[in-house]
């Protein structure tokens, strides 16, 4: 395997943004597209790991930019104050979104017609975001993502499958919203999955998480087994 990656500016208006795609060269042709969108301190080694995971087996992954180019939160306060705009404002990070999957489909090395999504914590809201606009994607992913409605999208219909790898004991997503999302998905005629984890609190795929007082904690069985859902997930989707 060979994996290559190159960061890749793009623009939503005025904001230059630079998103990072990865693939293996050793694959000729394009390939299922899959967008990585980010936690909410802004795009990070993380989020390109994972990028690079998914490459290694065999899609090309492009890891979003939502907040511009450099921009990126150094600890809570800073990752919140850059979050909260587009929690106020959802047509705006809509737009955003849809700025970063066109940017990926243009990649030579991503098949256009075969793409996807995952996110992580407030990435996992910005893919449900995609579903729920009825945008042309083949599914998402959200991983320990925020469930709350965006308000503009009551009575679309998600064409994409739909899944959602949750911590039972996440406070950010407490079980009156995971109820609320699955009556939400099933009014909007989605196929859609929930995979909960008993006893897994919030970003338990981040090996960095070990903050038991603000929810999030890393588990390793629930990141186990949320990357073979995911993989499963990816693999009905693409025939892999």
């Amino acid at each position: 395997m060979s994996l290559q990656h190159r960061p890749v500016e793009y623009r939503d208006g005025d904001t230059l943004l630079e998103g990072r795609v990865a693939w293996d060269d050793r694959i000729s042709g394009p390939r299922p597209g899959v967008l990585v969108a980010h936690a909410w301190g802004g795009r990070s080694d993380f989020e390109d790991g994972k990028a690079d995971d998914l490459a290694g087996q065999g899609y090309a992954a492009f890891a979003l930019d939502l907040y511009g180019k450099d921009v990126r939160g150094s600890g809570p306060e800073e990752n919140a104050g850059l979050m909260q705009p587009f929690l106020d404002d959802r047509a705006m990070l809509q737009q955003r979104l849809r700025a970063s999957l066109a940017a990926m489909c243009e990649q030579p090395e991503v098949d256009a017609e075969r793409v996807a999504a995952i996110g992580f914590c407030f990435g996992g809201l910005c893919v449900l975001d995609i579903a729920r606009t009825g945008d042309d994607i083949a599914g998402v992913v959200s991983i320990h993502g925020l469930f709350g409605p965006p308000g503009n999208t009551s009575g679309n219909r998600v064409s994409a499958k739909v899944l959602a790898l949750h911590g039972w004991d996440d406070p950010m997503a407490p079980p009156d919203q995971v109820n609320a999302l699955a009556g939400e998905l099933t009014a909007m005629g989605a196929d859609w999955q929930l995979h909960a984890f008993g006893n897994t609190m919030h970003a338990f795929t981040n090996p960095a998480a070990n903050a038991p007082d603000m929810g999030t904690v890393y588990s390793a069985a629930a990141d186990k087994r949320s990357a073979l859902a995911i993989k499963n997930f990816l693999d009905e989707l693409f025939g892999g």
